[in-house]
């Protein structure tokens, strides 16, 4: 048996061994996409050190897009805007009234729009580059993204909670505090803190994190199986297989904005829990 070929290219995310065919002699799991899916050499420097790699490449050209797109759009912008203007207007537009307006109000959510903006669009950019050929791969798929803007949203929650209703205040508000619970409330409050300061942060980012990871893997696991499968009478289920793949890229176009909305709604939904009121 044919141990999985993990390509020392940096920019190969389908690194398996094209010679393995149905009824070739060797099994689907030789093949099969794995850990090696999302693991990519250096592009500079080592693993033991500091290095840049694929999905640090596309992160970053990720971020010069969006930012380039913006300032295309609005850097000259004109009271009879043009269609990059257009599309640039509709899409801030969305996410301002769609997203900001809708859960935090228009009076306390107009200073975040930029903040939420930037993160809808970075994040369904990264989200993107799982179907754009050569980069093949959605940078959220690996956790230590989705984590770190998650973190950005926790530490802006956290601060803001502070901030509008001081340490008794933010304490109540963390914990749920509410006396009518008579002799349950230290449980709950317990419940509450942990729910609130622990588990939220965590289900933040998993949540998109999960969504592209198994997303991605079952796109490259439908492509792997049609060309697997692609030999004899084999090629049958090849052709069932590749409908597949079109089936999940394009189910995937739209999980990936989904997932961005979703994100940029949950940091909403925090910032407005850090702005309201405890009762």
């Amino acid at each position: 048996m044919k141990e999985p070929a993990v390509s020392a290219d940096p920019t190969q995310t389908l690194a398996f061994d094209s010679s393995c065919h149905l009824f070739s002699g060797c099994g689907f799991g030789t093949v099969a996409p794995g850990l090696h899916s999302f693991l990519f050499e250096p592009i500079w420097g080592n693993t033991n050190g500091l290095y840049f790699n694929k999905p640090m490449l596309l992160a970053l050209l990720g971020s010069i897009i969006v930012v380039g797109f913006f300032w295309a759009a609005f850097g000259r912008a004109k009271v009879i805007p043009g269609k990059l203007q257009m599309v640039g207007e509709a899409g801030y537009d969305f996410v301002r009234r769609g997203v900001v307006y809708e859960t935090i109000g228009k009076k306390e959510g107009e200073k975040y729009v930029p903040l939420i903006v930037s993160l809808f669009f970075f994040v369904w950019m990264m989200n993107i580059w799982s179907i754009i050929p050569v980069a093949q791969f959605p940078v959220t798929a690996i956790i230590a993204y989705p984590a770190a803007l998650a973190a950005i949203v926790y530490v802006l929650w956290v601060s803001l909670t502070f901030k509008r209703h001081g340490f008794v205040g933010a304490f109540k508000n963390f914990t749920g505090y509410d006396k009518s619970l008579g002799a349950v409330l230290p449980l709950a409050m317990v419940i509450e803190l942990f729910s609130n300061l622990l588990v939220r942060p965590f289900t933040h980012a998993v949540r998109l994190f999960a969504n592209m990871f198994a997303g991605h893997t079952l796109i490259v696991l439908f492509t792997i199986a049609s060309w697997y499968m692609l030999n004899g009478i084999g090629i049958a289920y090849a052709g069932v297989s590749f409908v597949m793949t079109i089936v999940m890229t394009a189910f995937e176009l739209f999980i990936q904005a989904v997932q961005a909305y979703v994100f940029v709604l949950l940091t909403c939904s925090y910032i407005q829990g850090a702005l309201a009121e405890h009762h």
